[in-house]
C-alpha cells in the first residue's frame, strides 16, 4: 500500500523554474543566410543575457545552432522571447521547447525524512 503522503508526491505536477530552448538551424538554410543575420541575433541575445531572460546559453555540438536555457514561467513565455530574436523573425531556424524544474524524485526523500539514514 502506497502512503498517502508519497502517492501525492508522485503525483504532483513538477514546478517549472525554466525552458530548455534547442535552437537548430533549418534544412537547406545556407551558412551565408544565417551570418547575415547573426551582428543583430547575437546583439538582442546578449541585451536578453543582460535582462536575465537567458540564465545559459550554449554552442551545439554538432554546430547546427545552439541551446539555451530561459528563466521563463512556461514554454509559451519562453517561445515570445524566441520568436522576437532576428534569426527567428527571418524562419531561419527551428525551435524545440523543454520544460524543466526541480528534479521529482528529489520529494520522495522529503515526504518522509524519519526514514533517511
Amino acid at each position: 500500500m502506497i502512503q498517502p503522503s508519497l502517492a501525492q508526491a508522485q503525483t504532483t505536477s513538477p514546478t517549472t523554474t525554466g525552458v530548455m530552448v534547442i535552437l537548430t538551424v533549418k534544412s537547406g538554410i545556407a551558412r551565408e543566410q544565417v551570418m547575415a543575420v547573426m551582428p543583430a541575433e547575437i546583439r538582442e541575445t546578449v541585451q536578453l543575457y543582460l535582462n536575465g531572460k537567458i540564465r545559459e546559453w550554449y554552442a551545439r555540438g554538432d554546430g547546427r545552432g545552439a541551446v539555451f536555457l530561459l528563466d521563463s514561467r512556461d514554454v509559451a513565455e519562453a517561445q515570445a522571447i524566441m520568436e522576437g530574436l532576428p534569426l527567428a523573425k527571418q524562419n531561419l531556424i527551428d525551435h524545440e521547447y523543454i520544460a524543466v524544474g526541480p528534479l521529482s524524485p528529489l520529494r520522495l526523500l522529503m515526504s518522509n525524512p524519519e526514514r533517511q539514514q
